[in-house]
């Protein structure tokens, strides 16, 4: 008997999930399909894949091997499909995108209804956090990154740019006063990040250049956590405009020390492996985003 695709399917599934539960709420079958499916194809190839016990599956060294052609197996079937979908001129497939939280909330939320009523076939999933993850580790096709990019070993697509600028919300204003000059602001609470530390040196004018250090009196890891604070009175911070022109545009937010402040606008890139062949479904999404965002649009404070 021949493997079937549903049993290397179930195989990759539960190396990924970590159990037979989480496999088959992934692939959308009961516990006890994909426990069969296993054991189908392991009786098929005479030899044990996963040793299981009450608290883990674990593979075996037949279990590494094989799980690598499965791999390959299936991403072969997903790119024939997506090419015959492709000529369809109708992109099809999943497609795993990794942002920071705070560009995904702000910049890339709002576009999904609309790509996907061009993209209806097109299956997003969509990943935040705040670090610089690894794309194959972590399965993901593409990850959008805010700043200056360190791994050679990407390519990247430049989708956008976006201005810094320390605010403050009038509440905080009326009640602690404006800075008048860049070292007032040590008089002041000061929002910062817990890291990098490079974002806690804001692009003001000073006797050491065009950089500020700042010592915050309170720290976040998240842009949208130092913004809802921000926005709640807590402080002056230094924020991009893509998660802030919102708020500026209602008020909610002003811009402090404007004639002080140097133009500093972090490039937003999307990457991808360098072995990497673009698909159509990572192709129209770039192309996509890139349209939208790079005129400026939600990324620019209206100030």
């Amino acid at each position: 008997m021949k493997t079937t695709v549903e049993e290397l399917q179930a195989l990759v599934a539960v190396v990924d999930g970590g159990s037979i539960t989480a496999a088959a709420e992934q692939l959308g079958q009961t516990v006890s399909g994909v426990s069969r499916a296993l054991g189908r194809l392991e009786r098929k190839l005479a030899t044990t894949l996963l040793r299981r016990t009450t608290r883990r599956l674990e593979l075996t060294e037949e279990g590494r091997a094989f799980l690598a052609r499965a791999r390959a197996i299936l991403a072969a079937i997903d790119e024939a499909e997506e090419q015959m979908a492709a000529r369809r001129q109708q992109p099809a497939g999943r497609l795993r995108v990794n942002a920071a939280s705070p560009f995904m909330l702000h910049a890339i939320v709002p576009l999904v209804p609309a790509f996907r009523r061009a993209y209806p076939q097109i299956e997003l999933e969509l990943d935040s956090d705040e670090l610089n993850i690894d794309l194959l580790e972590r399965r993901t096709d593409i990850a959008i990154r805010i700043g200056a990019l360190r791994d050679s070993t990407l390519h990247a697509r430049p989708l956008a740019t976006s201005r810094l600028r320390v605010l403050a919300s009038p509440a905080y204003l009326a009640e602690q006063g404006r800075p008048k000059s860049v070292a007032g602001l040590a008089r002041h609470q000061l929002l910062g990040f817990t890291q990098p530390e490079s974002l806690n040196r804001w692009p003001l004018r000073g006797p050491q250049g065009d950089e500020w250090p700042i010592t915050p009196a309170l720290t976040a890891s998240s842009g949208e956590t130092l913004r809802q604070l921000a926005l709640a009175g807590a402080g002056i911070v230094c924020l991009a405009d893509f998660m802030t022109a919102a708020d500026c545009a209602r008020g909610d937010l002003v811009q402090l020390l404007a004639r002080d402040t140097v133009e500093v606008r972090q490039p937003i890139n999307a990457v991808y492996y360098r072995n990497t062949q673009l698909s159509a479904r990572i192709t129209c999404f770039l192309d996509f985003v890139g349209e939208r965002l790079g005129g400026g649009g939600v990324l620019e404070n209206p100030v």
